[in-house]
């Protein structure tokens, strides 16, 4: 009767005093990333969300960027960076335009912003996938293509030189973006 009760009790001691391990830890999904972070309007005077964007800030017109205003950025943001891009390109993702360190107290960029590295008010501009510094127009080869503005809030600079690409800006705000926003319009050839 000892043996019987002895080897049930002993395996309800062993199960009892074993270690657990800890569950694994992950890291938040990109979805729940952005939860974290704050909302920020994103509009132009320029075009309003969806709709076509002017020639005037095209390769078929002047070429210049057309003005950005922001609201909402939070209190914890140091910086603000742009990126514009063309995700309909035939090879992938055609960059625009690069902008970063701009001050957070700044609401907006101008339109026709100088095509200059360093930014008289703060900043600075990045190279675009023409190959230049500053703004560079949609230009599809044809049909209509969708240009995204992106506007991030960061609670940080990015300590990035001037010219620096999409690339090297992604990778220096990666865990210091406070709020994000986005505009869209179009155009076509």
């Amino acid at each position: 009767m000892l043996k019987q009760i002895t080897l049930p009790l002993s395996m309800l001691l062993l199960v009892a005093c074993a270690r657990v391990p800890p569950a694994p830890t992950q890291s938040p999904t990109p979805a729940a990333q952005k939860e974290n972070k704050m909302e920020i309007k994103l509009t132009s005077a320029a075009f309003k969300e969806g709709q076509p964007i002017p020639r005037q800030y095209t390769c078929d017109g002047v070429n210049v960027s057309p003005p950005l205003e922001w609201t909402g950025v939070p209190k914890t943001a140091k910086t603000v960076a742009i990126v514009a891009d063309d995700p309909d390109a035939p090879a992938g993702t055609w960059v625009h335009w690069v902008v970063y360190d701009l001050p957070a107290e700044n609401i907006g960029v101008v339109e026709n912003l100088p095509a200059t590295e360093s930014l008289k008010a703060g900043g600075f501009q990045g190279k675009n996938d023409f190959g230049k510094i500053g703004y560079g127009g949609p230009c599809p080869p044809s049909g209509t293509h969708r240009y995204f503005f992106k506007v991030y809030a960061l609670d940080a600079e990015v300590s990035l030189n001037a010219g620096a690409t999409k690339a090297d800006l992604e990778k220096a705000m990666q865990g210091h973006i406070v709020g994000q926003g986005e505009l869209m319009g179009t155009y076509q050839r």
